[in-house]
């Protein structure tokens, strides 16, 4: 997705919201987050609700328009520790073995 596409987007979808503007917000804070550091840490960062609301909000799947891994994924502390768990799924349901030991 290129500056253009995203503008574009965001353009249309400001213009034909109705809601809370805080949420609308949140949702394009976080296409534009996503694009930097890509959807599974964005998805470690929101609940499941949030991430799929996001997406309903933008009209967008973020898992078709967002790098799956971005550039600053790294910036993430969530994602680092993910990145040692065996299973991606266990350590967005929190069940990372250790866990706790890493972030000492």
């Amino acid at each position: 997705m290129n500056k253009d596409e995203l503008l574009r987007i965001v353009d249309t979808v400001i213009r034909g919201y109705q809601g809370d503007s805080t949420v609308l917000g949140s949702a394009i804070g976080a296409l534009h987050i996503g694009l930097l550091i890509g959807w599974r840490p964005l998805r470690l960062i929101h609940s499941h609700r949030t991430f799929v609301r996001y997406e309903q909000i933008l009209g967008l799947d973020f898992h078709e328009v967002l790098p799956e891994v971005g550039p600053l994924a790294d910036k993430s502390l969530g994602w680092r520790i993910a990145k040692q768990a065996e299973n991606f799924w266990d350590a967005v349901r929190g069940s990372v073995p250790g866990r706790s030991k890493q972030l000492a």
